[in-house]
């Protein structure tokens, strides 16, 4: 936030910290720039501009250049006011689609701990991410929400209420609160106009928790009081009970509602109708002038009478939403502020509704700026500004919960928790959960013998991920302003397989064949047709290997003439050359009047026999080559995921190896990747030992959860 030397602050009479900040309502901007001091807030300037035009409706944005333009003018004033430059702004917002949501943190302990600011905010930040989870849950709308504020509704210690937990000694806290969120275009609109001011944001609320800073005291905020912050596009709601802030809401009507009811009837445009209104609170006669450019006059009690049905209209939607907030029943008191809750009867018109005394319900002003100083005497305590010098305490309340980082050239707004991170600009970014990572070439898919195998492509190269210039990685902190560059991932080459490198192609059949074994090779099937062992698998290819030869393909493989021996036997039983021989069958193949006996023969046959001799030789089995320059292989066990896991097949292995082993479809994000390797974040390249324990699971991007 932009501050001041205690050299300057002494020549400007300022003792503390500047804040400025800006209420840019419907109607009018209000800057107000200021410092606590204690438990004092000194306003040392303030400018109010009305806009030229209607660039603002309902509290959004229309025309964003306008209102730009407006806030430059309310920014340069300020700025000749304490004599120096303001860049830091703090706003609050309003807006026509208003969202809640309540949510319960803990944090635990190991011993007792003393709790200390840090651990308070964490554990609100912790909430504040749940909320958001449980809000995008349920909302079923594709329009995008930001967190504009929250709000603790109570505090636990060691499970029993508290209401301060800084400096006691806990094993466990504990928050419930309530968070607030709008659409996207109405908060990105107000950044959008403040920085065409020149200003960036720093801090952002809502309009009604702006307002309670000043008008509900926490001492006040025992009771059931509700708050209505009567805008000129909005009535914004928060309710107060035991303590604590407990509901928000919204009514998209308000001021100009009835602005333009006396416009219409009178005749006139709608800046003329508006200070009719106004002046209808403190005169009984108010002169205008109609768009016919002729002077007219009116009673204060006719301009009441013409805007009665919107007043009726308006105040009952206020006090029914008040009732809902507030669990179906009324409150005990309601304070206003605003300028839209100055028009005559707004209060006892709410009182009416909600069936209080008349009393209970009125307008908050300089009752409840009492610690609030103004040192420019020409500054009037007014329920105006109950809101602008709201803005500005929130400030030391929440802080900087929000900050801008530049990812792959686009600027990106995040909620800062204190703990973001690469992959929260990512996610914000939409970037590619698995850009991040190594990507496999496309896989293989087959079957072998009827089950079904995958075999997976080549490991691309990792994302190249720098901070500011220096090398960085999913799990690197980020900070205000940090320029973040991803270059994505690669994908590998495709997945290839032959036939050979599967391990049912290196087993044999053995049969007996004339009472000797032979070691037959396996025929492999490829979509029902015989290939080779050099065949590159395809994908979605069907292969088996095939668990019989025939007694053809058996004389084939052993080259045998089929003109010499032509007689077989498979089992003992004579056979055909399609006859099908399977593991551990014996087979007889013997010529036409083949016999076996042991008797001397005629001489004149001894050549035939050494013919026979010769072909009986080519029945002997085939020799087994032994494989050669197999690579040496190792076998590790790690524990993934708190189960063992055997890794084997290679000589050494790298980190993401172990997706071969478990069940984790990286196809499908479910938020971001954690990968910690034995305790600490890991790069999907480094390489694994045995004993190694590693922890594979995706975060939320705001619950941060498993």
């Amino acid at each position: 936030m932009d501050t001041i030397n205690s050299m300057e602050n002494s020549k400007k009479g300022y003792s503390g910290h500047l804040v400025f900040g800006l209420d840019i309502g419907t109607r009018s901007i209000v800057g107000t720039v200021g410092y606590k001091e204690e438990d004092r807030f000194v306003i040392v300037a303030q400018k109010v501009k009305e806009h030229e035009t209607r660039a603002m409706l309902d509290g959004q944005i229309h025309d964003i250049e306008k209102v730009g333009e407006s806030i430059k003018k309310v920014k340069e004033e300020l700025e000749g006011k304490i004599g120096r430059k303001l860049t830091d702004v703090c706003i609050a917002a309003a807006g026509r689609v208003l969202e809640t949501a309540n949510a319960h943190a803990e944090m635990e302990f190991d011993e007792d701990h003393t709790v200390t600011k840090e651990d308070i905010y964490t554990l609100n930040s912790l909430a504040v991410e749940r909320a958001y989870s449980s809000f995008l849950e349920r909302n079923q709308s594709e329009q995008k929400f930001y967190c504009v504020g929250n709000s603790v509704v109570n505090y636990y210690l060691n499970d029993f209420q508290m209401g301060n937990l800084e400096n006691h000694k806990a094993r466990k806290i504990a928050v419930d609160l309530i968070a607030t969120f709008l659409p996207d275009e109405v908060v990105d609109g107000l950044n959008k106009a403040v920085e065409l001011a020149n200003l960036q944001v720093v801090n952002m609320t809502l309009e009604p928790i702006a307002a309670i800073q000043v008008a509900i005291p926490e001492r006040f905020r025992l009771l059931n009081i509700a708050l209505v912050d009567v805008g000129a596009g909005t009535s914004d709601i928060s309710i107060t009970k035991d303590g604590s802030i407990i509901a928000y809401g919204m009514i998209p009507t308000a001021g100009d509602s009835l602005t333009e009811a006396i416009a219409m009837h009178c005749l006139t445009d709608f800046y003329e109708a508006d200070k009719m209104k106004q002046n209808s609170t403190r005169s009984d006669i108010v002169s205008y002038e109609d768009i016919m450019g002729i002077q007219q006059t009116i009673t204060a009690k006719e301009i009441d009478e013409i805007m009665e049905p919107v007043l009726e209209d308006m105040t009952t939607k206020v006090a029914d939403k008040i009732k809902e907030l507030n669990g179906n029943k009324s409150v005990s008191a309601v304070f206003v502020v605003g300028g839209g809750g100055k028009v005559n009867h707004y209060t006892a018109k709410i009182s009416e509704k909600l069936g209080i005394q008349a009393e209970r319900v009125a307008l908050r002003g300089k009752e409840v700026m009492q610690k609030i100083e103004f040192p420019d005497s020409e500054i009037e305590k007014d329920s105006l500004l109950v809101t602008p010098i709201g803005i500005c305490l929130n400030f030391y309340e929440n802080n900087n919960n929000f900050i801008y980082v530049s990812f792959n050239g686009e600027k990106i707004k995040l909620y800062d928790n204190k703990h973001l991170t690469v992959t929260d600009a990512a996610i914000a970014a939409n970037f590619p959960n698995d850009g991040f990572f190594p990507k496999r070439g496309k896989e293989l898919n087959f079957t072998v013998d009827g089950v079904k195998r995958i075999v997976r492509g080549e490991v691309g190269e990792g994302a190249v991920i720098t901070v500011n210039g220096k090398s960085a990685n999913i799990h690197t902190k980020i900070n205000k302003d940090d320029i973040i560059l991803v270059e994505e991932s690669t994908a590998g080459e495709p997945a290839r397989m032959e036939i050979n490198m599967l391990a049912e192609s290196k087993g044999d059949l053995v049969v007996e064949i004339n009472k000797k074994q032979v070691h037959l090779p396996k025929f492999p099937s490829v979509n029902g047709k015989l290939e080779s062992e050099f065949y590159e698998i395809k994908d979605q290819d069907v292969i088996e290997f095939l668990k019989y030869y025939t007694v053809e393909q058996i004389l084939q493989f052993m080259d045998v003439s089929l003109d010499t021996y032509n007689t077989y036997y498979v089992n003992n039983q004579r056979a055909a050359l399609d006859t099908k021989v399977y593991e551990n069958f014996s087979v007889s193949i013997e010529k036409v009047g083949y016999c076996d006996l042991e008797e001397e023969e005629p001489k004149e046959k001894t050549e035939v026999k050494e013919q026979e001799a010769k072909e009986e030789a080519s029945l002997e089995p085939p020799k087994k080559k032994e494989e050669e320059n197999k690579s040496e292989t190792a076998q590790i066990v790690v524990m993934a995921n708190k189960k063992p896991v055997v890794m084997r097949g290679k000589s050494k292995y790298v980190f993401v190896d172990i997706f071969d082993y478990i069940e984790f479809d990286l196809s499908k994000p479910q938020g971001a990747i954690v990968t910690n390797l034995n305790g600490a974040p890991a790069q999907f390249m480094e390489e694994l030992h045995d004993g190694d324990v590693l922890e594979i699971y995706w975060k939320s991007i705001l619950e941060g959860e498993r």
